[in-house]
C-alpha cells in the first residue's frame, strides 16, 4: 500500500492545501473575536455618554451685576465781601501777660490780640462778652473780664494782617458781690489766665502773685 506524502505531491497542490488551512485558522480567530465583543455594541458608549450628560447638573446661571453710581452735589460757599462778618477760622487770637511774677503792689496786665488772616477786611466782635478773659486758681474761678460788663462793643473792622489789641488790668480782687462794691482781694499764689470764646483758642498764661 502506498501512502501519499507531501513529497509525492506537486508544488501547486502543496501551497493550495497550505492556503486552505491558513484560511480556516483566520476564520476561527474572527469568530472568537466577534463572540467576545457581542456584549458591547458600537453605539453603547454613545448612549452611556448621553445618559451621563443628561444626569449632570446644569451649570448655574450667572447673576446680573448691579452697579450703583453715587453723585455728590457740592454747593459753592458764598463769596465774602469786605465788611462782612469774619469767619472764625480766619481769626487768630492770642493772650499774653506782661510778667510772670507780680509783687504785692503790682497789678497784672493781660494783652489780648486778634488778627484777621482772611482775604478781605471783616467785622469781628471784640468786647468782653465775645472775648472773655478768665483768671482761676485750680478749680476756683477768681476773676472774669465780663463780670458786670454792660452791653458789648459793636463788631470792629479787622483789616488783613493788622492786629486788634486790648489791654486788661486786673486789680487783684475777686469777681464777687455787687458791681462797684467792695470785693475781697486774691491771695498770693499761682494763677492761670485763659481766653473763653466760641470757636477760638489761645494759649493759657500762668503767673504768680506775691
Amino acid at each position: 500500500m502506498s501512502t501519499d506524502t507531501d513529497s509525492d505531491k506537486t508544488p501547486d497542490e502543496y501551497w493550495k492545501r497550505r492556503a486552505v488551512v491558513l484560511g480556516g485558522m483566520l476564520a476561527a480567530v474572527g469568530l472568537l473575536a466577534w463572540g467576545c465583543s457581542a456584549g458591547t455594541g458600537p453605539d453603547r458608549p454613545v448612549r452611556d455618554a448621553a445618559a451621563l450628560a443628561s444626569a449632570s447638573p446644569a451649570a448655574p446661571t450667572a447673576l446680573p451685576t448691579v452697579t450703583v453710581t453715587a453723585q455728590v452735589t457740592r454747593t459753592a460757599a458764598p463769596r465774602r465781601r469786605a465788611g462782612d462778618a469774619c469767619d472764625r477760622k480766619d481769626v487768630v487770637v492770642d493772650l499774653a501777660v506782661s510778667r510772670t511774677v507780680y509783687g504785692r503792689k503790682d497789678r497784672p496786665e493781660l494783652r489780648l490780640t486778634a488778627v484777621n488772616t482772611g482775604a478781605a477786611a471783616c467785622r469781628f466782635a471784640t468786647g468782653p462778652k465775645a472775648l472773655d478773659v478768665r483768671i482761676s486758681s485750680g478749680s476756683d474761678r477768681v476773676w472774669t473780664a465780663s463780670w458786670c460788663a454792660r452791653g458789648d462793643a459793636s463788631p470792629r473792622l479787622l483789616r488783613r494782617g493788622i492786629p486788634y489789641v486790648r489791654t486788661l488790668t486786673w486789680d487783684r480782687r475777686r469777681s464777687s458781690g455787687r458791681c462797684g462794691g467792695s470785693r475781697p482781694a486774691a491771695r498770693p499764689g499761682t494763677y492761670v489766665a485763659e481766653l473763653v470764646a466760641p470757636g477760638l483758642k489761645a494759649k493759657r498764661q500762668v503767673f504768680a502773685l506775691r
